[in-house]
């Protein structure tokens, strides 16, 4: 097996609220963390009321203030909403308090909708060229200050902190192997592009100062239960969603329903069973195949594993069975 790591949408379920959702990612940081998982990410999403890290960084300073080894980061930082010093700012400022626990994904979408990205002082202007230009500033950031050098990230300025490119499409691989960076494809929820990514990521990697070789990690849906049946049951809350999404209705994580295809169209079916590659879903024996046999499919270096479920108890408990058959114990 590969290491394996968390990503967290800091779900705020129906009848609860952002202050719920964050004590429970607080908690579920430091259980996977005794559990072995190897990085703790959050997404910047906005506008979502199902989601509540819009703040990534503040959550980010949560997280890592509350946990003690795991490494912490954003999947992602959706870096056109953002000038690239302060993201330098706010990510230096993060190391300086946890060091060398802090990581950097960034991702070129803008986390919403268009109405919500003008709200946001975002410019809706086509430029492919932009992204690729703010991650070679925000790098800059990093780097030990120059002489005459006019424009600092204090704190930030010679810290050195990993960036990733995020990417649910080619472009990103292409980036983040003409960066010389890793990478990580978003196959949680749109794995269609997800080989040929990768494909392009290896040919292509151009190594650089922080990554020798092409290093990828992939996202991938985990809800695992004592019994295949219980498991799928407990999934139908992230199909829920991800329908609610789709149909432009986003909102809360609802609770799990029995026998959801009987109530969806033909079409969302399709929809979700395109979601079925790089989601593994049952008891611990179900898990381990599963994850197995995606790991010899892709060959990635790492997953990073989300579990959407509604309540929170189940959560952690899928999370501990998919670390008692995929993470190798210390002995």
């Amino acid at each position: 097996m590969v290491p394996l790591s968390v990503l967290d949408l800091a779900p705020i379920t129906q009848g609860g609220d952002a202050g719920q959702a964050l004590g429970n990612s607080l908690k579920l940081a430091r259980h996977t963390e005794k559990l072995g998982f190897n990085r703790y990410w959050v997404a910047e999403h906005h506008n979502m009321p199902g989601i509540a890290s819009a703040a990534t960084a503040v959550v980010i300073g949560h997280i890592a203030g509350g946990t003690h080894t795991i490494r912490v980061g954003s999947g992602g930082v959706m870096l056109p909403n953002h000038a690239p010093l302060v993201i330098a700012e706010q990510f230096g400022t993060l190391e300086s308090l946890y060091p060398g626990r802090i990581e950097l994904g960034v991702g070129r979408a803008p986390g919403t909708d268009q109405l919500t990205a003008q709200a946001l002082r975002r410019s809706l202007v086509g430029d492919v060229d932009q992204f690729p230009r703010d991650v070679q500033e925000l790098q800059s950031y990093f780097l030990p200050g120059q002489t005459g050098q006019r424009v600092k990230a204090v704190p930030g300025s010679g810290l050195n902190i990993p960036v990733w490119i995020l990417g649910s499409s080619l472009y990103g691989a292409q980036l983040a192997a003409a960066l010389g960076l890793p990478y990580a494809f978003a196959s949680h929820f749109a794995p269609g592009a997800m080989m040929q990514a990768i494909q392009i990521y290896r040919e292509r990697f151009e190594p650089s100062a922080q990554q020798a070789t092409p290093y990828v990690m992939l996202g991938c849906n985990v809800c695992a239960a004592e019994t295949d049946a219980k498991a799928w049951w407990l999934r139908s809350s992230a199909l829920q969603s991800t329908l609610n999404l789709r149909r432009g209705q986003p909102g809360p994580l609802p609770p799990p329903v029995e026998n959801l295809e009987s109530q969806i169209s033909s079409h969302e079916k399709m929809m979700l069973k395109e979601l079925e590659v790089a989601s593994m879903v049952g008891s611990a024996q179900t898990i381990r195949g599963e994850l197995e046999a995606f790991i010899k499919y892709t060959g990635a270096d790492e997953l990073i594993v989300a579990s959407q479920i509604y309540d929170h108890d189940a959560r952690c408990r899928s999370y501990e069975i998919t670390a008692d058959v995929a993470i190798a114990k210390v002995p």
